[in-house]
């Protein structure tokens, strides 16, 4: 199995044509347009699973540069999703030593 990394894809793609764009060259085990988690629109990238490698590779070959609905498709292998760094901002939730919840209520 070969997960493929999909940019530039128009921002009027749903999940079938994106399946359906690469089925073409193999079988396609899953498909996935990432969409804005606020607005609900596509942020005009998408992960494909394919079955078969040389399948990929070839999807790859004939689709990666290539135009589409006016834009440039870049299509390449996933690489793993790195751990983002704990920034160490903000992770103390408190409120500087006092629990809101027990300081407002002993005060009343």
């Amino acid at each position: 199995m070969t997960k493929l990394f999909i940019g530039g894809l128009p921002y009027s793609f749903d999940n079938q044509k994106l399946n359906d764009l690469f089925a073409q060259f193999g079988q396609v085990l899953a498909a996935s347009i990432v969409f804005d988690k606020f607005t609900s629109t596509s942020k005009g990238f998408g992960f494909v699973e394919m079955s078969d490698d040389s399948a990929a590779q070839e999807a790859i070959k004939n689709l990666d540069g290539s135009d589409l609905e006016g834009r440039r498709l870049g299509v390449s292998v996933a690489r793993p999703r790195e751990e983002k760094p704990n920034s160490g901002f903000n992770n103390n939730r408190g409120s500087g030593g006092n629990d809101n919840r027990n300081y407002y209520q002993k005060r009343r």
